[in-house]
């Protein structure tokens, strides 16, 4: 379960075994979301947020991190997806501690 990034307490990671779309997991406090980056072309033309199912959603304040988190490194989210699934290389996770907005 590698972990992308961590912010304001919020976690952003993928699950080892994932499937295309692409897609990460934010998590915090037992509860979940997910984001889902629409590619066209390579490019990230849209995010699409969304509750897992059986697991409580993030609070709204979390869910806002989790945008912003997402929204800021959508490129490097994409990146980090080839380098896992596709090069099977293992990605660092970065702590961040200034607000992204």
């Amino acid at each position: 379960m590698p972990k992308l990034y961590e912010y304001f307490g919020l976690i952003v990671l993928f699950y080892a075994n994932e499937h295309e779309p692409v897609h990460v997991h934010g998590k915090c406090q037992g509860r979940e979301s997910r984001a889902e980056l629409i590619l066209l072309d390579g490019v990230v033309t849209e995010i699409r947020y969304a509750a897992m199912t059986g697991r409580a959603p993030l609070e709204p304040n979390e869910l806002r991190f989790f945008q912003e988190v997402v929204t800021a490194r959508a490129d490097d989210i994409v990146a980090k997806w080839v380098d896992f699934f596709v090069m099977h290389r293992p990605v660092k996770a970065e702590t961040i501690t200034r607000r992204l907005k």
